[in-house]
């Protein structure tokens, strides 16, 4: 029910939480209702629907994922969305097997030999080991791949990593931008909060985006700092604390429109269209804001009723004629 989310947002930090598609889709209601961003999701065999290198943190707290499985794709996948120098945090089975093997039920070979395999995979990620303590172990992704290329040869080729939706899992490694010194970090370095805000997001300051300028986003920035503004003087309630919570952006962009209403106590849903011509997700992350993939066409991956207000800028345009 996201009470790890709650406890981040608690101080300032913003969690993206999901739940698997099953039985547990009633978690994603009770997480919603309490104010914490959640959606219904799976790790299965297509991608989650985030760009690369979108978290600074993954938490898996008895999740009962098979990590170790499938040469170790979710594992993977984690690393895709997995910012350089970001932590992947693992609590239960098979963590601290060795006080638990008799309540889990489980052979103590079967839970040594789950672990062994995860080791060994988070090993060929390049990832260190940072710390287990009780039921908790923390590992890191490297900053860059400049040493990694030694030691993994099994690189994705081709494919791009931020495409996310309905894109199969690749049992491969999603290789970071080229750096030219060990001690950089690929794709450049983040501020922090709550600059990063505001700050030139790595991704349009080195240009990898098509006609995305350290111009146009400040541009942007400006123009919905305006619009909220607007926004607040025909419905007052924005301005009140607490009336609204769970924010939906349909058309997202650079993530103005959440940016601009940062500063009140709500969050924001910021969806990328995939008909949009340029996809602005991973900036909207670099921003330390988070959002997801989607088709209007179809469902979204939420419980019903769980949004306070929706907003929709320039959506429909994209399905003419649909």
């Amino acid at each position: 029910v996201a009470s790890f989310g709650a406890y981040l947002i608690s101080r300032e930090i913003l969690p993206m939480s999901f739940a698997p598609k099953d039985t547990h889709e009633a978690q994603v209601q009770f997480a919603l209702e309490r104010g914490v961003p959640a959606m219904i999701g799976i790790m299965a065999s297509e991608r989650l629907p985030y760009p690369a290198r979108a978290f600074d943190v993954a938490h898996c707290s008895r999740c009962l994922i098979p990590w170790g499985g499938y040469d170790g794709l979710y594992l993977m996948e984690v690393d895709r969305i997995l910012r350089p120098g970001g932590y992947w945090i693992l609590s239960g089975p098979p963590v601290n097997w060795e006080n638990h093997w008799k309540g889990w039920n489980r052979t103590r070979e079967d839970l040594d030999q789950e672990q062994k395999v995860i080791e060994n995979v988070a090993l060929s990620l390049c990832w260190r080991k940072l710390k287990q303590k009780n039921d908790i172990a923390i590992w890191q992704k490297p900053r860059n791949h400049l040493q990694c290329k030694h030691k993994n040869k099994n690189f994705c080729q081709g494919s791009d990593p931020d495409k996310a939706w309905y894109t199969k899992m690749e049992p491969c490694l999603t290789s970071l931008p080229e750096v030219p010194d060990s001690n950089e970090v690929s794709g450049g370095q983040l501020a922090k909060w709550p600059e990063r805000l505001t700050a030139i997001p790595p991704r349009i300051q080195r240009g990898t985006i098509d006609g995305a300028t350290p111009e146009s986003f400040e541009e942007d920035t400006k123009l919905w700092k305006g619009r909220v503004k607007y926004y607040k003087s025909f419905n007052p309630h924005l301005d009140d604390p607490g009336r609204y919570r769970n924010v939906v952006d349909m058309n997202a962009g650079y993530g103005g429109f959440a940016a601009a209403l940062i500063d009140d106590p709500i969050w924001v849903m910021n969806v990328m269209p995939v008909k949009v011509r340029v996809d602005m997700l991973g900036v909207i992350y670099e921003r330390g804001l988070i959002g997801t993939y989607q088709n209007w066409c179809e469902a979204m991956s939420t419980y019903p009723r769980t949004y306070d207000l929706i907003h929709a800028d320039s959506v429909f345009r994209l399905y003419k004629g649909r």
